[in-house]
């Protein structure tokens, strides 16, 4: 099968993506020529940004953070939630420390997060 070798021809085929998106919809059937040829560049497209583009996994940090901005939290605010000081949020927040067990079963209920984030699994 073809493969996206270059950036510029990375660029030629999202133009033609967006000119097909303009062209197919909901309604169009899976067997239109323009349905089909949207759905193997998009393969080709996704293949290529994995390759250049990955989106590495976040650190427990950034995503204690995401759901402190999600949920309008402070760092004290947040302190609070989970039962332990600003200054230790502060640490764990800068990746100064990992939290223990406990308070990392206290950030995976109070914030909804996957506990397997949390602990780093």
């Amino acid at each position: 099968m073809a493969k996206i070798k270059t950036e510029k021809e990375y660029n030629v085929v999202m133009e033609r993506i967006e000119e097909l998106l303009g062209i197919v919809n909901n309604e169009t059937p899976i067997d239109n020529k323009d349905s089909i040829e949207l759905e193997l560049l998009s393969c080709l497209v996704e293949e290529y940004e994995d390759e250049h583009y990955p989106i590495g996994t976040p650190s427990l940090a950034e995503t204690i953070k995401l759901r402190m901005y999600e949920m309008n939290l402070t760092q004290k605010g947040l302190a609070e939630l989970i039962g332990i000081s600003p200054s230790r949020i502060s640490e764990i927040l800068s990746g100064k420390i990992e939290p223990t067990y406990q308070v990392a079963r206290s950030i995976s209920r109070n914030l909804n997060i996957d506990a397997s984030i949390v602990l780093g699994v």
